[in-house]
């Protein structure tokens, strides 16, 4: 017999497991080191450092826009099927083999050899995997405790997950990442299992890395976590898409979810978006390094697990809107500093470019975006929650996952096709301002409570 403490402990070490796909992948290792590779291959090409580093921030762009484009495609019906035939979690093992799939095919990107296009596909691969996992993974939240509870779980969800991001990074720095100009990991070894630094394998087995992590630390979840007993029914693809039309029809009699949905999908698109390019940002526009970015990580780890936690409790006390709309001002704010600062002044104020101050100020714009940006996903997953049933969820999440996609494909897209129009990385990260503060209006035709006791 399993307790409800052990599925709870089970369903945490989802985020613990998953985590390192957004630490280590998107923000902080793999992208700022592929947008290194394809800025190298863009100058070898003849272009301008300048013109490069733009180059590789659109690239990057439009491969995320592809992957959240099928997510954002596929959610809801995937959501309303699993609904449909009763069974959440053999969706989750379907989805976990492109996550592991995914990043561990990411070795492969060496510099001058490997493919750019290959490099995003892997990387697309993975992400849909992690998302669509994450979207079954979710729809089990209901069922774990009362609804008056159900905040505090997703915060120290969340909480966990970030510490697991935490303890990969550390790791991948320590132990794996080389400098590029020492050869040396943070710690002043070689990468360790005899890892070529000058072929950069140290830095390039963070894609194997992610996909070990994940198969050991999803076994408490294999092991503790069971669906709702309930009828499994055969597979009936029409029926699903049936359901999806009435829930998405009823959005038109239920304001306050619509709202809602509208909302997420502006304000997550853009938190998204800001962890996808906010360490190709430190490595183009303040030239940091990998190993750089790796620790500025761990800061923005470090606070978005605090803050997560704190973030549940707040979340339990107050409710899922304050907390929401809190984080969201904070957001807005950071991306203003971010365009608006280069190395050699802030809103047109002259700073020393060899000073640490750009360097300084960077650091507390990502503690930021980790506490803001983790409050922000525990206290809307919260929300989401308020909003469904138990027998809805997988369906519901589906449609979470799609107001969370289906504009992701197009700030990535934003963001490159501003960085091409202006030749600037940093104000290609403008249209986030505006996404965001559309997100923080529509929030106003929100219930605090949602509507818990409206069915789909």
């Amino acid at each position: 017999m399993i307790s409800p403490r052990k599925r709870i402990w089970g369903w945490y070490f989802f985020d613990w497991a998953s985590q390192p796909y957004s630490t280590l992948l998107l923000t902080f290792i793999f992208g700022p080191y592929f947008a290194e590779m394809a800025r190298a291959r863009y100058v070898a090409q003849g272009m301008t450092a300048d013109a490069a580093a733009a180059a590789a921030q659109s690239y990057w762009g439009w491969g995320i826009a592809a992957a959240s484009a099928v997510i954002a495609l596929l959610a809801p019906l995937l959501g309303a099927i699993a609904d449909g035939t009763g069974g959440r979690l053999v969706w989750v093992w379907v989805f976990s083999l492109l996550y592991v799939v995914g990043s561990y095919g990411l070795w492969w990107l060496a510099p001058g050899e490997g493919s750019l296009f290959w490099a995003v596909a892997f990387f697309g691969l993975g992400f849909i995997g992690m998302e669509f996992a994450t979207i079954f993974t979710n729809a089990l939240l209901p069922g774990l405790e009362d609804h008056d509870k159900i905040g505090g779980i997703s915060g120290s969800g969340f909480a966990f997950g970030y510490l697991g991001g935490i303890v990969s990074l550390a790791v991948m720095l320590a132990l794996f990442v080389e400098s590029g100009s020492t050869g040396k990991t943070l710690i002043g070894i070689s990468p360790i299992l005899g890892l070529d630094a000058a072929a950069r394998e140290g830095t390039r087995a963070v894609g194997p890395f992610t996909a070990i992590w994940y198969v050991v630390f999803m076994l408490p979840f294999v092991l503790w976590v069971r669906e709702p007993k309930t009828h499994h029914r055969r597979l009936d693809v029409p029926a699903a898409w049936a359901s999806l039309k009435t829930l998405l029809k009823s959005l038109a009699h239920r304001p306050s979810l619509a709202a809602y949905l509208g909302s997420s999908l502006l304000y997550r698109d853009a938190l998204n978006a800001l962890y996808g390019f906010g360490g190709v940002y430190a490595s183009g526009v303040l030239g940091w390094s990998v190993t750089q970015i790796g620790l500025f990580g761990i800061v923005g780890a470090i606070s978005a697990a605090v803050a997560s936690w704190i973030g549940g409790r707040a979340d339990n006390r107050f409710g899922s809107k304050p907390v929401i709309s809190f984080s969201i001002l904070v957001l807005i704010a950071v991306c203003c500093i971010i365009v608006g600062m280069t190395r050699e002044g802030l809103f047109g104020m002259a700073m020393d470019p060899a000073s640490n101050l750009p360097d300084q100020i960077f650091f507390a714009c990502g503690a930021l975006i980790g506490g803001a940006g983790g409050m922000l996903q525990a206290a809307s997953r919260t929300m989401m929650v308020r909003h469904t049933s138990p027998e809805h969820a997988a369906e519901a999440f589906g449609l979470f996952a799609l107001s969370g996609k289906v504009t992701s494909f197009l700030a990535p897209a934003l963001i490159a096709a501003v960085t091409m129009a202006s030749g600037s990385q940093r104000i290609g990260i403008s249209p986030l301002i505006g996404l965001f503060l559309a997100g923080l209006f529509l929030l106003v035709w929100v219930k605090p409570q949602g509507e818990q006791r409206v069915s789909a």
